[in-house]
Formats: C-alpha cells, sequence, structure tokens
C-alpha cells in the first residue's frame, strides 16, 4: 500500500502502543491545506469491532501523545480521531483477507492502463489482491501498486420492513 513516508512513520509509531490500548490501527492520513494541516487517525477494537463515541475518546489521549512526539507538521495542526467508519478503509494484506466477497472502490499507481476499479474481493495474499470487477472480469493487483481502497458500503433502507407492502 503507498503511504507517504510521514503517514507510515505515525502508522509505525502509533501501531507500537495500539495492543496495549486494545485497538489496530485502521488508517493514518494527511489531508487538508499547508495553513490548516489534519492528520486523521481511524482506528478499531483489537479483534476488528466497532468502537463507540465513548471507546474512542478514551483512546484520544494516548494518540495525541504519540502522534505530538513525531511533531509531524511544522506549526497547528487538527488530529482527528475516529472509528473506521462504513467506508472502511483497507491498509494491509490481513485487511483485503478478512473482506474476501465485499466490494470495495481501489485506487491504483496504474495497473493494466487504469487507476480506478470497483469490485468484489475474491482473494488476498501476502502480495497481492484479486478483484473480481463489476463487469465479471479478474485482476489481480499488486499491493505496491495499491493508493488507496474502501469498503463500498451497503445501505438497506428496507431493513426493518421484511413482509410490509
Amino acid at each position: 500500500m503507498v503511504k507517504s513516508p510521514l503517514e507510515q512513520r505515525i502508522i509505525d509509531a502509533l501501531e507500537q502502543h495500539a495492543a496495549e490500548h486494545d485497538v489496530d490501527i485502521v488508517d493514518v492520513e494527511m489531508t487538508g491545506a499547508t495553513k490548516a494541516p489534519c492528520v486523521r487517525v481511524r482506528i478499531e477494537g483489537a479483534d476488528g469491532s466497532s468502537l463507540s463515541l465513548d471507546d474512542i475518546t478514551a483512546q484520544t489521549a494516548w494518540v495525541s501523545d504519540v502522534v505530538e512526539g513525531i511533531d509531524p507538521v511544522p506549526g497547528a495542526y487538527n488530529l482527528e480521531v475516529s472509528s473506521a467508519g462504513m467506508a472502511r478503509p483497507l491498509r494491509r494484506p490481513r485487511d483485503f483477507a478478512r473482506f474476501v466477497g465485499e466490494s470495495v472502490d481501489l485506487a491504483t499507481t496504474a495497473t493494466e492502463g487504469r487507476r480506478k476499479f470497483k469490485g468484489s474481493i475474491v482473494a488476498a495474499d501476502e502480495d497481492r489482491v484479486t478483484l473480481e470487477l463489476e463487469d465479471g472480469e479478474r485482476v489481480d493487483i499488486s499491493f505496491d501498486e495499491v493508493k488507496k481502497c474502501t469498503l463500498r458500503p451497503v445501505y438497506d433502507f428496507k431493513g426493518g420492513k421484511e413482509g410490509k407492502r
């Protein structure tokens, strides 16, 4: 997965402390303009479970201490600590393997003349992910070429109304 050196440095520092706080670092992203930079940290329970707002709030102090220790940008910046969300980013081979069968949006550095792919994860190993695209074509993509990948959320607006017409 392609990450900036600074993002990877923050991920590595956070992952050193995550287990002692019973969380997993899903992703780190640097966003915003030079005058208003933001460090966005997404976390979940170490077992892959979602965290409540109270859980996220409880985790923010140590995340802030670790990020501040790195001093990622000169001057002020915003720190956002949140859950992975419905459009959860996939960063590591184990994330892709965990979500085999799920639909994703994936951006690459340029694979087979394309940069963007929509489809379902068919398989994943330590080196690559196999997607079945919406047209039925299968494509293998090396993790070295993946810039960004997120789960495509499924919204079920008919949830509790089964059987009603």
